[in-house]
């Protein structure tokens, strides 16, 4: 009977536990990307609706020295000191810029934006959402201290946007998702560009040079095929103090520095395949010797072999992208959000607002500007054969797409501070309009999709009676 129970136990399977599940769930790019966008979209409105309600509250002193608490770095007679939402916005969100050119470049080798028949549309949309923005803002702030916020509005809020519409799950078509992402990614390049060209301050020649000559390290980097992390990363940092000091916005070597990253991985897919059988053979051969992984060794030399493969197999570029886009979402964008959403809200300040030009520019650019930008160059361009609607999509949920695009929070948000950089009153004033609009956009957005998807229902259930 003794026998019987101790082999019992010993055929029983091995208990699994809950994350050791993930071995057997297989997400792919896109899932894995949408997922973490909805986490970080919802991360963002908590974020948001504290500093808000720290902002406006008996600890809104503590709230505001706590934001602007200078912090230093000293290293022998070098120091470099900024406020903690500085250290925020122009070091952690070099972060965000460098997954966002992650991103940028995984789509435009092998994503939405690879094929000109995919791309065209999307690229049409984000144009047309850049442009009439941009143009509306400038109408209604015709002032030239006013006027330099001409940016705020352009820019889309990606984890916002895709995780509303992620919320109408299957009523949607997959590809609508994919559509808004090639948008918002064009969008986010268009943003970089505008940064990078339109909101510098004064140049400075010999940081430039030396900003230049690192680059170029980094692309040496890659032509040499070099695929650890490590090098790329001490080169970014220098990357970073040469951009801070040349005038240029230093996030933008975030987006220089993924440029670099290789996007070929060091073994190939069959080669792989082939090395892990002959590992798992030798790993199961020595496990029934001594099934110990810590007192085996040659187990857990075989077991190193193979997470070295399986690093090895992925190319640096979507290694990079997975492993940083989880603390960019959970831990850089909210960070930005509680230092940067803190406006205040009485009812004095808020009514004299909403009688500035600045407002009202953001609110329309971003509300009428994109909608009538997105859906207008979408329309043009399906009419004019130059683009076609993703598949299974009418060009009613473009028009829902179009007014979800006015959620313009993260970038919207850090392009004010950079168009104001001096001017805090016209800031609080951009991001006043900026939340006003994200909160209207999101609503108009997701009251028409509710309507066209609730239509689509009714059809289909006629057709199954």
């Amino acid at each position: 009977m003794q026998l019987r129970r101790k082999h019992s136990k010993k055929s029983r399977p091995n208990h699994i536990a809950p994350w050791e599940r993930a071995l057997e769930r297989v997400l792919t790019p896109i899932d894995e990307f949408i997922n973490r966008q909805t986490t970080s979209g919802l991360l963002l409105i908590v974020c948001a609706v504290v500093a808000l309600g720290l902002a406006n509250s008996p600890w809104a002193e503590i709230y505001q020295r706590l934001i602007h608490m200078p912090i230093s770095i000293s290293l022998g007679g070098w120091v470099l000191e900024k406020s903690l939402q500085h250290w925020i916005n122009d070091g952690l969100m070099t972060l965000f810029f460098f997954v966002v050119g992650l991103e940028l470049k995984r789509e435009m080798l092998v994503g939405e934006l690879a094929q000109l028949h995919h791309a065209s549309l999307p690229i049409i949309a984000a144009l047309g959402g850049m442009v009439v923005p941009a143009l509306a803002f400038t109408l209604i702030t015709p002032d030239s201290d006013a006027s330099r916020g001409w940016g705020i509005p352009m820019a889309t809020d990606i984890a916002f946007a895709i995780g509303v519409l992620v919320l109408f799950g299957k009523r949607i078509p997959k590809s609508l998702i994919t559509f808004l992402i090639a948008l918002a990614i064009v969008d986010d390049l268009g943003a970089v560009m505008v940064i990078a060209l339109f909101y510098t301050s004064e140049l400075n020649e010999q940081a430039l040079v030396w900003a230049a000559a690192l680059f170029g390290a980094l692309v040496m980097l890659n032509r040499s095929g070099v695929s650890r992390a490590l090098p790329y990363f001490l080169i970014a940092v220098l990357l970073w103090l040469a951009m801070l000091t040349s005038g240029i916005h230093p996030t933008i070597a975030g987006i220089l520095t993924a440029s670099t990253i290789p996007a070929v991985p060091k073994y190939d897919p069959k080669g792989f395949s082939y090395s892990v059988r002959k590992l798992l053979t030798r790993f199961d051969a020595s496990h029934r010797q001594d099934e110990n992984i810590v007192t085996n060794s040659t187990l857990r030399g075989l077991a190193q072999s193979l997470e070295s493969g399986v690093a090895k197999v992925q190319a640096p570029l979507q290694r990079l992208e997975h492993h940083w886009h989880l603390p960019v979402v959970i831990l850089v964008i909210p960070l930005f959000a509680l230092a940067n959403a803190g406006v205040p809200l009485d009812f004095v300040s808020l009514g004299l607002a909403f009688e500035h030009p600045v407002t009202w520019g953001v609110i329309t650019g971003l509300v009428l500007g994109k909608f009538i930008g997105i859906a207008g160059a979408s329309w043009l361009a399906v009419k004019m054969g130059i683009g076609i609607l993703p598949e299974g999509t009418r060009f009613a949920h473009i028009i829902g797409v179009s007014l979800l695009g006015g959620i313009g929070f993260t970038m919207a948000i850090f392009i004010g501070d950079l168009a104001y950089l001096h001017q805090p009153e016209l800031q609080v004033l951009a991001k006043t309009g900026v939340l006003a609009a994200s909160l209207l956009a999101g609503i108009a957005g997701c009251t028409w999709l509710w309507c066209c998807t609730r239509q689509d229902m009714k059809k289909e259930n006629l057709n199954h009676e």
